[in-house]
């Protein structure tokens, strides 16, 4: 397949924000999505230094998603990357996107000295197959993680 991973900045919220926007109805379906606050925020974000937004394109066209995150945490020997958010538009999974997303965030996260990559994986056994792709992409489960909006 032809693809290409681009790496992305505020220039590209807009886009961002629409595949962010498919993501978050997968995951709470009926809930309405702002997408001009989205939009906003996409371009807030993409602008930090801390932050690495990648596109996977097919023939030009946006087709997946991956956002990465620089963190920092003693239990993970120092600095490690953290996917927050991945998507793959529906009509283009099981091809091969997510797998070339994850791969370039890795080859990323070699140049920047990380021991790990982590990812939060959704709830389960709703989502069982997004951990079943994160388990053939070498990931390994450590637990759960839990929230506390402030």
């Amino acid at each position: 397949m032809d693809l290409e991973i681009l790496r992305v900045g505020p220039e590209a919220a807009a886009e961002v924000a629409g595949m962010i926007a498919g993501l978050l109805e997968e995951f709470a379906p009926g809930e309405v999505v702002d997408i001009a606050a989205m939009t906003a925020t996409a371009e807030e974000v993409l602008a930090l230094d801390i932050v690495t937004g990648l596109v996977a394109l097919r023939s030009g066209e946006a087709v997946g998603l991956l956002m990465l995150n620089d963190c920092a945490a003693i239990y993970a020997g120092g600095r490690f990357g953290e996917i927050t958010e991945l998507y793959v538009r529906p009509d283009m999974r099981s091809r091969g996107v997510a797998a070339r997303l994850v791969a370039e965030a890795e080859h990323i996260g070699r140049a920047r000295g990380w021991q790990r990559i982590e990812v939060g994986a959704p709830e389960q056994p709703a989502w069982a197959r997004t951990l079943a792709f994160y388990r053939r992409e070498g990931f390994a489960e450590v637990g759960p993680r839990l929230k506390k909006t402030l």
